[in-house]
């Protein structure tokens, strides 16, 4: 199971610098040629954009650490915490992306939903822990 969480991991922080380096250099033009977006606040969605990534890299680090968690304590259940930290990645961030690149606000609706996993992951870290 360390295996799977380690490369999941290691995945997801590939996207994560991916996402990072295209928010810092392909978001700007995308949204100037997006008529929604461009008549609206383009430093409020790359704002938007960068949550999403700030997140996903630190909830990256949570899954390495789960990688290690599961190798060290196995039978502990610590996959728990990585399914949730994986569920509030593609929640939580991926709506953010989405939203960005869009404009679908609607879709924002759904970005609680991925906060919830991520605190749920911490709680079962703690949980397991004890």
């Amino acid at each position: 199971m360390n295996k799977i969480w380690l490369i999941i991991g290691a995945i997801s922080g590939f996207l994560s610098v991916a996402m990072g380096a295209f928010g810092a250099h392909g978001l700007k033009n995308l949204l100037v040629k997006n008529a929604l977006i461009a008549q609206l606040d383009k430093n409020y969605y790359i704002d938007i954009f960068n949550t999403g990534v700030k997140y996903q890299m630190f909830h990256t680090i949570a899954i390495v650490v789960v990688a290690y968690l599961t190798e060290q304590y196995a039978g502990k259940g610590y996959h728990w915490a990585g399914i949730c930290f994986l569920a509030g990645i593609l929640i939580f961030s991926g709506s953010l992306y989405v939203l960005c690149i869009t404009g679908v606000r609607s879709i924002g609706a759904i970005t609680p939903i991925g906060g919830i996993c991520f605190l749920l992951g911490w709680i079962v870290i703690a949980y397991k822990t004890f």
